[in-house]
């Protein structure tokens, strides 16, 4: 391929930094507040798609973390978190510290750097201590807290992260109080009147203890991102709980079918009613790859045109499911091949791109090369579109790829 367009990943992670509840909460919250603390590892499991670290005490024996501290959370920086820079053999569970981590993980200057070298113009990016949809906070006991928590997460996302030293190329993600539909549409448009067009949802909300997407608990929350234009981002993972085959599967049963979890919390939207009822939504489900959609488009056409007199959507899927998928879903991928070879069955204007950085799958810093490898057979014009054009179109960039900042983007 002659020339590849410089990319916009729609899935990228932040690792936070240090202060950025230190600084934004109150006084009288701060030792309350997430905060680092460094101290040994005494175990850490990761089996059945269940993430188990233990704390030891500070200054007892074990290899030395980074801990995030929050009420009775104990959760170790780890090299999964950040894996870019280190060959595949070497990428271990194990728990490190901010000194042992790439600085592009939490640093925008050379985060802004490593996007250069991987041929990335503009990245939007999911938390890591939060989690993918800022579960983390609805755990918590303390929910005015959690709220404040939320809230200065996401000024830290808006005003420093994607600050005026990011130019643009950091793309504003942000977070809400899953607990209250109420509160997380106030969030919505406080951070929609500053620009932001994405936000954070849980892809199974009852695997939170949260209601479904069959209910209409979350209209509210609905009704704002349909209103603003703030696109519904989620992430695997983002129910807290990966898919796995049984409880003592190893990791690698779970990474193969990570997909899993999009693949269900799709079929979910498409036969819950919300995608008619609001008709402006738009959702996106990172990291979930692409080339399971036809098969699950076709099975769901089928299953409303045949049973969905007995099937519980006759009166609210008012369209078959494939349609809802063309006006209303976009499916992203970083390594995709079998996907892009059915890239027709899926919908060229419904499919995004991301590099993942800097997680273990990352194809960083060859993101560029894999795009081209797997692309190569597509018109230039279908390269274009699925590695940028798609994404300025749905997050509101300015025509050159670029977050506008407070106040711009698409109303």
């Amino acid at each position: 391929m002659e020339t590849f367009p410089r990319i916009i990943s729609v899935d990228d992670h932040t690792v936070e930094p240090p202060n950025v509840w230190r600084d934004r909460l109150p006084s009288a919250y701060r030792d309350r507040a997430p905060r680092i603390v460094r101290a040994p590892l005494e175990s850490m499991t990761f089996v059945g798609g269940r993430f188990a670290p233990r704390m030891g005490e500070p200054g007892g024996e074990g290899p030395i973390a980074d801990w995030w501290v929050y009420e009775d959370l104990r959760r170790p920086l780890t090299r999964l978190d950040t894996a870019v820079g280190y060959s595949r053999d070497e990428v271990r569970l194990e728990a490190i510290t901010y000194e042992q981590m790439r600085p592009g993980s939490y640093s925008v200057p050379e985060r802004l750097a490593d996007m250069d070298v991987n041929h990335v113009q503009s990245a939007l990016c999911f938390p890591t201590f939060p989690r993918f949809c800022g579960q983390t906070f609805t755990e918590a006991k303390d929910r005015e807290l959690g709220l404040l928590c939320v809230r200065a997460y996401n000024d830290w996302m808006v005003e420093e992260w994607c600050g005026p030293q990011a130019g643009g190329r950091l793309i504003p993600l942000t977070l809400i109080p899953l607990w209250d539909a109420e509160l997380a549409a106030a969030e919505v448009r406080r951070n929609a009147a500053r620009g932001v067009r994405a936000v954070c949802f849980s892809e199974i909300p009852p695997h939170l203890g949260l209601p479904s997407v069959h209910t209409e608990a979350w209209d509210p929350f609905l009704r704002a991102c349909d209103e603003t234009g703030t696109v519904i981002a989620m992430h695997i993972g983002s129910s807290s709980r990966m898919p796995s085959t049984s409880a003592d599967a190893p990791p690698a049963v779970g990474s193969t079918i990570t997909f899993a979890n999009c693949c269900f919390s799709m079929v979910d939207w498409l036969m819950s009613g919300i995608l008619d009822r609001f008709p402006s939504l738009r959702i996106m489900y990172a990291e979930g790859q692409i080339g399971w959609i036809p098969y699950i488009l076709e099975r769901a056409d089928v299953v409303w045109e045949e049973n969905r007199g007995w099937g519980g959507v006759a009166d609210k899927v008012l369209r078959p499911p494939s349609e809802l998928f063309r006006e209303h879903v976009y499916g992203c991928f970083f390594d995709d091949a079998v996907g892009l070879r059915n890239i027709d069955a899926i919908g060229v204007g419904n499919v995004l791109y991301e590099t993942d950085y800097p997680h273990s799958d990352s194809t960083w810093p060859k993101s560029r090369e894999v795009g081209e490898a797997q692309m190569g057979h597509l018109a230039p014009d279908v390269v274009e579109r699925i590695v940028r054009g798609n994404a300025i179109g749905l997050l509101g960039l300015t025509p050159e790829g670029l977050w506008p900042g407070p106040g711009g983007g698409a109303g």
